[in-house]
């Protein structure tokens, strides 16, 4: 398994304004970093055994499938990821901390294809990119919680 993993402090934010927005669905395109459209919503979110089934845009990963494992609230949500790209497991993490709420996105993560070169191509390409996909998302979240606070 690889791990690419970003995390970003969202000033003067309470946990208990961040924490919420993130579970929105209605607004992940707004930040979820490739999501083109929400396919369909399947259980009650952010709840064990809930999933949402998301595409990306033509250069994206495609269709996303999204279970969740685990759910604590205050702390944050463990999801299975699975799309044709990848299998693994995503968990977000949330903490109050005096300047306003830490948000940390891990994605632990198993390549579905590529061959005896698989290892070396995701060292030197792919965890980058995930890592990179994990910043943007985090940025834009931050950027929607600041607009609407």
């Amino acid at each position: 398994m690889s791990t690419a993993s970003a995390e970003r402090l969202i000033g003067g934010a309470a946990l208990s304004e961040v924490e919420p927005l993130w579970y929105q669905i209605e607004l992940w395109p707004l930040f979820v970093d490739g999501l083109q459209s929400v396919v369909s919503v399947e259980g009650e979110r952010p709840l064990p055994g809930s999933v949402v089934i998301w595409r990306t845009g033509q250069a994206g990963r495609g269709t996303v499938e999204e279970t969740v494992a685990e759910y604590v609230p205050g702390e944050g949500q463990l999801l299975v990821v699975e799309d044709s790209a990848i299998s693994g497991r995503q968990r977000v993490t949330f903490e109050q901390i005096d300047r306003g709420t830490l948000v940390g996105l891990e994605l632990d993560y198993r390549l579905n294809r590529g061959g005896p070169l698989r290892a070396l191509t995701d060292l030197l390409f792919i965890r980058r990119a995930q890592a990179e996909s994990l910043r943007r998302t985090l940025a834009a979240f931050a950027a929607l919680v600041e607009e609407r606070s």
